[in-house]
């Protein structure tokens, strides 16, 4: 259960400030199982997410964007499958968000992220299981933040429903999506004061 951190708790984080996520150097990735067996794999190509560090950690934010059409799982059938109405819905619904609503502390270095996040006009609520792995300089001289974060959704949850029965009994889509994302954050608030 996750604890809400306390005045005076003492959690490693980034300085506080603005930190815009690098597509570059992040990934959204995510599985499923097909045919009741092996994973599909697949990840999201283009989007855009900024985390607001504040001077309390619970007062901190995330928000983020994702181009549904950037869906990418090696296999353009698939994917194209994907975008369409059986699933995604692109042309309709070009875009996934999440927005935070709560920070809760659940370990040293770990953080619970309650979100909200809308797929298809369809909003529910999200928990991100969040470890910040740190801050380093890049060869450039920019402090960049890294973090990884968990979760695990029902896409029925979103109306994505399809599905086919198999002979041998189940189906063939798995409809529990893990999610993985990796992340590495530019610091922007030392940028704007040097400007």
């Amino acid at each position: 259960m996750a604890q809400m951190l306390r005045e005076g708790d003492e959690l490693e984080l980034p300085a506080p400030g603005v930190w815009k996520v690098d597509p570059a150097h992040s990934s959204i990735t995510f599985s499923s199982r097909y045919m009741m067996l092996s994973k599909i794999r697949g990840r999201f190509t283009h989007f855009d997410a900024t985390i607001f560090v504040a001077e309390r950690p619970q007062d901190s934010w995330l928000q983020a964007v994702i181009d549904a059409a950037s869906i990418d799982t090696d296999h353009p059938e698939r994917d194209e499958h994907l975008r369409s109405r059986d699933f995604l819905r692109v042309d309709v619904f070009p875009t996934l968000s999440f927005h935070s609503t709560q920070v809760s502390r659940v370990g040293e270095a770990s953080l619970e992220i309650q979100g909200d996040l809308t797929i298809r006009d369809i909003t529910r609520p999200v928990a991100l299981e969040v470890e910040f792995l740190g801050v380093a300089p890049d060869p450039s001289g920019a402090d960049r933040a890294a973090f990884v974060a968990r979760s695990e959704i029902d896409r029925e949850d979103w109306g994505i429903v399809w599905n086919k029965p198999l002979d041998t009994g189940g189906v063939l889509a798995g409809k529990r999506i893990e999610i993985e994302i990796e992340v590495q954050a530019l610091n922007r608030s030392r940028e704007a004061d040097a400007a």
